[in-house]
């Protein structure tokens, strides 16, 4: 077979290289592109690996407290150490949340952080009528994603923002801006914003249900410390609740008078082990409970003989502590018995405190029993005060020395009730305790003849 003929004026040489050369141009091409993907492909791994870096950062920096201009505080500041040069975070007032398209009035600027030039960026097709030309935050709330939009800054550098939507489980808080001075998001970015956005709802989501779950649980101790039954008018009573100032959950902490016949009042003073809604409605059932019981006018040992019986049998019922005092204004004598509280103090005329000396039993709801009876005088010139832990206990400190600081102090001599509780808080500084605290003060009242009368009978 004969061969083609060479092209005119070209050697079979030159063909051959010309063949060559451009095959390994062809080559050489192809490795290019295959390069260059393989660049692509990495630099869309190290874009993914960064985003997931800043997400797992956000997600521990982001929400770590319940309050919630500090959640979104955190997020602007977290914002502009990663993604632009200025933040802000709007929340949706309580006339806002319900609205489908809330207006900018609805929204109320709670954070900032960044350069503060270029938050008074103004964007130029805002207002001009047409529903693509609102504000970025307003379009953000109205279709639930992120915007982005062009801005200027003053003396008319450019500046891109994106406006996300603080969305979560279907409810609107709020919208997130933004600001890059002078360039513009990538598509990563965008989504990063929109993500952070999303997880700050969620954050305050958490907050105001928990918000919601101790609101509820403080209306109900309230409700039920508020008004505790009447003592007899032969003794003066006060009373207070002061719910911890470190601890975001009200505990079981309460207090109970009870009038029994002849004119004495046994007085209650218990702590429900836990915090939290379940506490406050476990000490509503102790509560009842002990109401009952006590209108039986047993003495203080057995009603908590009673009740530690009667409570036992709840299985999902928390144990309790309580301390029984049973005053007798006639007899100027007060009967104890304690289920693993804290023993009573009595204050005497010229305000010294002293600790009551109670055996202790264990605490309610163990079914073990075992509750001893103690009695002392208690004259009309002493105060007896019962409290629950919150008062003396103080962190890392042995509760033996908590007690001690409380015997030690002398009060002002001659002090009414009222003003006797409120010096014992203020020297112990109840208003700034780690934990709740519930306190009552009790003094016999003096009425002419009474005296005369006990001593007739005696």
């Amino acid at each position: 077979m004969r061969s083609a003929p060479l092209a005119a004026g070209r050697s079979a040489l030159e063909v051959a290289l010309s063949n060559r050369d451009g095959a390994e141009a062809d080559r050489a091409r192809a490795a290019a592109d295959r390069h260059r993907a393989e660049a692509d492909r990495d630099a869309e791994q190290a874009g993914v690996l960064a985003r997931l870096h800043t997400v797992e950062e956000a997600a521990e920096q982001i929400g770590t407290t319940l309050d919630e201009q500090t959640t979104c505080a955190e997020l602007a500041r977290f914002l502009c150490r990663h993604l632009c040069d200025a933040a802000a975070v709007d929340l949706l007032t309580r006339q806002g949340n319900g609205a489908r398209t809330p207006s900018p009035a609805a929204l109320s600027r709670v954070a900032t952080a960044g350069l503060v030039k270029v938050l008074e960026a103004r964007f130029p097709d805002e207002g001009q009528g047409r529903p693509e030309d609102a504000a970025p935050a307003a379009r953000a709330l109205a279709e639930g994603r992120p915007v982005t939009a062009a801005a200027v800054l003053p003396g008319g550098r450019s500046a891109e923002a994106v406006a996300a939507p603080l969305l979560a489980y279907g409810r609107r808080y709020g919208v997130l801006l933004a600001l890059r001075a002078g360039g513009s998001f990538s598509g990563h970015e965008t989504a990063t914003v929109h993500h952070l956005a999303h997880l700050t709802a969620t954050r305050l989501a958490h907050a105001r249900r928990y918000t919601a779950v101790q609101r509820t649980a403080m209306d109900l101790q309230r409700a039920l410390l508020a008004e505790p039954g009447r003592p007899h008018p032969n003794l003066d009573l006060a009373t207070r609740y002061l719910p911890s100032g470190t601890s975001a959950l009200v505990g079981g902490d309460w207090f109970e008078t009870v009038r029994l016949h002849y004119g004495r009042t046994l007085l209650v003073m218990g702590d429900v082990m836990g915090h939290g809604l379940d506490a406050a409605v476990d000490m509503n059932a102790y509560r009842s409970h002990l109401r009952y019981v006590a209108s039986t006018d047993l003495p203080p040992h057995r009603v908590l003989r009673q009740l530690d019986s009667a409570v036992a049998g709840e299985e999902a019922r928390r144990p309790a502590t309580c301390l029984l005092a049973r005053v007798d204004p006639a007899r100027g004598i007060a009967a104890f018995a304690s289920a693993g509280h804290l023993p009573p103090a009595v204050i005497g005329p010229d305000g010294a405190a002293g600790l009551v000396d109670v055996p202790v039993g264990p605490p309610l709801g163990t079914g073990v029993g075992g509750y001893e009876l103690v009695t002392r005088a208690l004259t009309p010139a002493e105060t007896l005060l019962m409290f629950t832990d919150g008062l003396v206990e103080r962190r890392g400190e042995d509760i033996d020395a908590s007690l001690s600081r409380l015997a030690r102090m002398r009060l002002s001599a001659g002090a009414g009730v009222e003003q006797t509780l409120d010096e014992v808080l203020l020297r112990l500084d109840g208003l700034h305790a780690e934990d709740d605290v519930a306190v009552l003060a009790a003094r016999i009242r003096q009425h002419p003849g009474v005296e005369t009368a006990v001593t007739v009978e005696s």
